[in-house]
């Protein structure tokens, strides 16, 4: 494995507790933010909205990066092909959300209607960017389940699955008042299949 495969897979490592760590420290820290209620797309407005910005846009390379990393690193064929463009499309997902802000909602930041607000044309493409992300991690997902299955790979199918059902079901049940932070959730269990399989590459534990 080349010196560049390893820098592309570390920064898939680090991806995911970057961007929890990043967002845990605004949710907590910004007055009138509410980490249950507030989608996290809300903290890219306002004062300091530029770490969330970031925060976006670094993970996503970071993911895209992993996605090209594993594609060298992996035992090569047209399902390694597919999970590898999935996984970069993740990160280009996120790429997109957080160079095109949201549009501000629910009270955040101050003076933002109390509802639902007039989606703009950046909101517009950061919810496409969000789209992008959950339709290619799901994609991805059950590309990797078939791969790791062929190869009899059952502890990694069996992570893949779960990843995935869990996931879609985080944000699925519940109330609308604790949404905000399920989709948090459910984000750290996407970002963190790809950092966990990333990992695996590196200790040679997945082919």
């Amino acid at each position: 494995m080349s010196r560049a495969t390893r820098l592309l897979l570390v920064g898939a490592v680090v991806a995911t507790p970057l961007f929890v760590v990043l967002w845990a420290l605004q949710a907590f820290t910004r007055e009138g933010f509410r980490p249950t209620f507030h989608p996290m797309s809300l903290l890219s407005l306002g004062e300091g909205g530029w770490v969330q910005i970031l925060n976006f846009v670094v993970t996503g390379l970071l993911i895209a990066g992993g996605g090209i990393g594993l594609g060298r690193a992996l035992t090569r064929g047209r399902l390694t092909r597919w999970a590898n463009v999935l996984i970069a499309l993740m990160g280009v997902g996120l790429i997109v959300a957080g160079v095109f802000v949201t549009d501000a909602g629910a009270g955040f930041p101050a003076g933002a209607p109390a509802g639902a607000p007039e989606m703009s044309w950046h909101g517009a493409l950061h919810q496409a960017g969000f789209l992008i992300t959950q339709l290619a991690f799901v994609a991805a997902a059950v590309v990797l389940a078939v791969r790791f299955g062929r190869r009899r790979q059952w502890g990694w199918m069996t992570a893949t699955i779960a990843a995935l059902v869990a996931a879609v079901l985080v944000p699925a049940l519940g109330d609308a008042e604790t949404l905000a932070i399920r989709l948090v959730i459910s984000a750290a269990i996407e970002l963190g299949l790809v950092s966990a399989i990333a990992l695996g590459a590196l200790l040679g534990r997945v082919e």
